[in-house]
């Protein structure tokens, strides 16, 4: 196995084309749509790939012009694709996403059952690839996908987990890929139990964890495990309960207009691992986490609101 990490943060995911309807209203009503890239973890990847870090994704693809596209996208970013297999047996999942004007979330219809990410088994998992990586970055959603994905993310995380790297979770709840709500809360805390820093949003902690406060939820996991737990607030920032840094609040950012809310959670945790992996204190990794979500929700696509590195400099984060 490789000792010294060559990697910063490795991740595994389901890349997804994305169609972005050009026009607000019902996505059966619009005519044009945009062509973009969505994934969670492949949001997290391309946002601490800007940011300068050495990132490399696991997962597999169709060899159809959608996977063609988001291989290229995630190769453009600077991100190890080396792990990516293209199957051409399979098909690439996609996605329609409507648009709204009220700031609410948009409405977005899935095409992904079958597809050649939810292939994905525990032994397609390259050990001493994943463990050259100092971090790596897990969500609900991989989890989710299938059957074999789900044993699969269990194994990334006891392998890094063994190697002594560190873990961050999203819990980033898809409840329709789910059989019910009670085996994804199992299943989704079982995931997070395996990890140091867990990043639920306060409806999720809510559902997830029975805890109404924020307070709450970041004691359930704590209690589970994690040396860090943040909940975000949307525009009210963040609650952080931290073995190192205790507890407190980071307000969030002010923003003019909500264009697009999909997507925050992921700049949000691209910030937060970013700085951490970088030794910032926990309040600076929370705020600039805030910071980075908050441009998320003022574009359209997922990924376009997610900053470079002299962004973020300029930003004084």
């Amino acid at each position: 196995m490789t000792t010294a990490p060559t990697f910063d943060v490795a991740t595994f995911g389901e890349a997804m084309l994305l169609l972005v309807a050009d026009e607000p209203g019902p996505i059966e009503n619009a005519t044009l749509f945009h062509k973009r890239s969505a994934g969670a973890e492949t949001n997290v990847a391309i946002g601490l790939a800007r940011l300068g870090l050495r990132v490399g994704w696991a997962s597999r693809l169709g060899t159809d012009s959608m996977g063609r596209a988001l291989l290229a996208t995630m190769q453009a970013e600077g991100i190890d694709c080396s792990h990516v297999v293209c199957d051409a047996t399979q098909r690439t999942g996609f996605q329609f996403k409507g648009r709204v004007t009220d700031g609410s979330d948009p409405p977005v219809e899935y095409h992904r059952k079958g597809s050649a990410a939810s292939q994905m088994r525990p032994e397609d998992i390259d050990e001493a690839w994943l463990c050259s990586a100092r971090h790596l970055h897990a969500t609900g959603v991989f989890a989710a996908v299938s059957e074999t994905t789900l044993p699969t993310a269990h194994r990334t995380l006891d392998l890094m987990r063994a190697a002594g790297r560190s873990i961050s979770f999203d819990p980033n709840l898809r409840p329709t890929l789910w059989a019910s709500t009670e085996r994804m809360r199992e299943c989704i805390n079982a995931l997070a139990a395996k990890a140091d820093w867990v990043l639920p949003g306060l409806e999720e902690g809510r559902l997830l964890t029975g805890e109404a406060t924020p307070e709450g939820i970041a004691r359930f996991y704590r209690a589970a495990g994690a040396s860090l737990v943040v909940v975000k607030l949307g525009p009210d920032g963040a609650y952080y309960d931290s073995a190192t840094a205790g507890c407190g609040q980071v307000p969030g950012f002010p923003v003019e207009q909500v264009i697009d809310t999909v997507g925050a959670g992921d700049g949000f945790a691209a910030g937060v691992v970013s700085a951490l992996l970088e030794g910032r204190s926990v309040p600076e990794a929370v705020r600039r986490g805030a910071w980075i979500g908050a441009r998320a929700v003022q574009v359209l696509g997922d990924t376009e609101g997610l900053p470079t590195r002299v962004q973020l400099q300029e930003a004084g984060l």
